[in-house]
């Protein structure tokens, strides 16, 4: 008995894993085809930095205050600008009810639509991260430390994003619902962020800081764990 449950279960989770790649591919494919999210989000995070960098007085002595906030004031607004957009396509298009009437998990439809938003934010932010260094003055050698707070902070935008994404889509006010119910809720997150990248930014050790770090990491997994859990009621009303 024990066997045939051990030759099942591994079964059982690569048929979900590949339900939920097959939806980040179909979600991949249509954005390579029509380019519209990814573009507006690239364009919408450079020009902000652009404008903070070039509206404030950047001396030596404000210039690290400043940054951090700077970097996540970008990604958040241009992730918000990613997430509006997510089930709104699949919702005009007819697609989203085929998703909800085909045989599939809708937990593999979470985290197949997460995967996605992940992966759309995370390539802007491979964008924004190094002109962000070199606009900022910032050292390149705390670039790989920024890339693992800014991939924290990806997962959870990306795991509560797409929630109140889905939640915020069958509203006539969705692309203003959505901010209104997110911002709140990510606060945390961003406080953490901001306080890890400014840690990094100064050179302070990852000891001094490392309850900004369990916050972070304590957020995306309650936030994850939650909206994996409800997803199914959300898409269902």
């Amino acid at each position: 008995m024990n066997d045939v449950l051990g030759a099942i279960m591994p079964l059982n989770f690569n048929r979900y894993l590949y339900k939920v790649l097959a939806i980040v591919a179909k979600d991949v494919t249509t954005e390579l085809r029509t380019k519209e999210m990814m573009s507006a989000m690239a364009v919408f995070s450079l020009l902000i930095i652009f404008i903070f960098n070039f509206t404030f007085d950047l001396r030596a002595e404000n210039i690290s205050t400043l940054a951090p906030g700077v970097l996540w004031v970008t990604i958040a607004f241009a992730s918000m600008l990613g997430l509006s957009r997510s089930f709104i396509l699949e919702l005009d298009k007819g697609v989203l009810d085929g998703l909800l009437l085909a045989p599939v998990d809708r937990s593999a439809i979470y985290f197949g639509k997460m995967l996605g938003n992940a992966l759309f934010i995370g390539t802007v932010e491979l964008l924004i991260l190094p002109i962000f260094i070199i606009l900022f003055n910032q050292p390149l050698a705390s670039l790989p430390k920024l890339s693992g707070v800014v991939l924290l902070g990806t997962v959870g935008l990306a795991g509560v994003g797409t929630l109140f994404s889905a939640m915020a889509v069958h509203t006539r006010t969705r692309e203003m619902l959505l901010p209104i119910m997110l911002f709140p809720v990510i606060v945390p997150l961003i406080l953490g962020a901001v306080r890890l990248t400014a840690a990094i930014l100064d050179e302070i050790p990852l000891a001094e800081v490392s309850h900004w770090l369990a916050l972070l990491v304590a957020f995306d997994v309650i936030f994850m764990a939650a909206s994996f859990m409800l997803f199914e009621f959300v898409v269902e009303e």
